[in-house]
């Protein structure tokens, strides 16, 4: 898993995805997500095409945290079987990723200032 990723998912209601993204970064999993929204997805469930309008969450962390970032997903989740998806950041600036080191640490700590997501 590349050092840091992006994880992707989205929710019926920006209310459940607000509640997913304070959760991620409470509990240290995620250094920043961004809710937006809405969109519509266009997509094949139970046989049928269908669209819905929801809220995408994208957080920013660790690689080595995206088992842990997926489990938390999942118990948080309304949906049967929700999008979680990582991309790698490829790269970015040091100073950024050192924040999301600051802020998902492998033992929390109240260190970090505070930067743009």
């Amino acid at each position: 898993m590349p050092n840091y990723i992006q994880v992707i998912t989205t929710a019926e209601t920006k209310e459940d995805a607000q509640r997913i993204a304070a959760a991620l970064v409470e509990r240290r999993l995620a250094a920043c997500v961004q809710v937006a929204g809405p969109i519509t997805s266009t997509f094949r469930w139970e046989g049928k095409v269908q669209t819905a309008t929801e809220w995408q969450c994208i957080a920013k962390t660790r690689g080595d945290l995206y088992a842990r970032v997926e489990t938390a997903i999942r118990e948080l989740h309304p949906y049967q079987v929700p999008e979680i998806v990582a991309t790698p950041i490829a790269s970015g600036s040091q100073a950024y990723l050192d924040w999301i080191d600051a802020e998902v640490p492998p033992q929390s700590d109240n260190t970090g200032g505070r930067s743009s997501c």
